[in-house]
């Protein structure tokens, strides 16, 4: 598992480098060769279930993507503003999911860009071994994720697993790092949906008491709060705010 993680983390550095990395013009497309043939030596045969394996991954490797980068915290801050602002879906899913994965990749391409020049590129060019490249190009992804992680949820899986306490990254093995990563991602999300949440909640009070007041019982408090709170998200800048410190959050 230690190593499929390794593997996938690999490629995710070379998936957000995307533009970045130009590529020469004298390069070559690999080619697969499918059949359906029984294998001929027990060689063959563990190829085979090694290649029927990496498909496996490779289909599990946009949730790779997912809880191991910004994503997370990304996502669920704007599924709470937009919960908190009363717009039901507006915006809609997709645009605050197309807007995570745009943040997500401006966040996390330095970390991509460190470990494909320190592993991967060294390896395509013959380099250094297998084994070094992939150590190498997750080193920034685990540094990514420890700055991220608080110590106590990962003091909880090293518990969990009766590990000693690490000493170095090194000694910090992804099936440990990711899950305590992602609650940490999920309270820091929390957090800052509660915040979010504050301003919009005393609008809708202020409205509420008001209508009271006026003895308007029968009006839903949440058709006068509404554009209220819009216009007041709006006149502030919200999403430059929002997104501005949503970033800075990153260490």
């Amino acid at each position: 598992m230690e190593e499929f993680l390794r593997f996938f983390l690999a490629i995710i550095a070379v998936t957000f480098i995307g533009v970045s990395v130009a590529y020469g013009a004298n390069t070559t497309i690999p080619t697969v060769n499918l059949s359906l043939s029984a294998p001929s030596s027990p060689k063959q045969l563990v190829s085979t279930l090694n290649i029927v394996v990496i498909l496996t991954f490779l289909v599990l490797a946009p949730s790779l993507v997912l809880v191991m980068t910004s994503f997370t915290r990304l996502i669920i801050v704007f599924s709470f503003l937009r919960t908190a602002l009363g717009t039901q879906q507006s915006p809609p899913t997709q645009i605050l999911v197309s807007l995570a994965l745009v943040l997500t990749f401006f966040i996390m391409e330095p970390v991509a860009k460190e470990g494909y020049n320190s592993g991967i590129k060294p390896y395509m060019d013959n380099k250094i071994s297998y084994e070094v490249a992939f150590d190498r190009a997750v080193e920034p992804f685990k540094q990514f994720m420890l700055k991220n992680t608080r110590e106590k949820d990962l003091a909880l899986f090293f518990r969990i697993r009766n590990l000693p306490n690490p000493q170095t990254v090194q000694d910090v093995p992804l099936t440990v790092l990711v899950p305590a990563f992602m609650i940490s991602e999920l309270k820091t999300a929390f957090q800052i949906g509660f915040l979010l949440y504050l301003p919009f909640l005393v609008i809708d009070m202020v409205v509420s008491s008001i209508l009271m007041a006026m003895g308007m019982m029968m009006l839903p408090p949440v058709m006068i709060s509404l554009p209220f709170k819009i216009l007041i998200f709006v006149l502030v800048d919200g999403f430059n705010l929002l997104i501005g410190n949503l970033v800075a959050s990153f260490k």
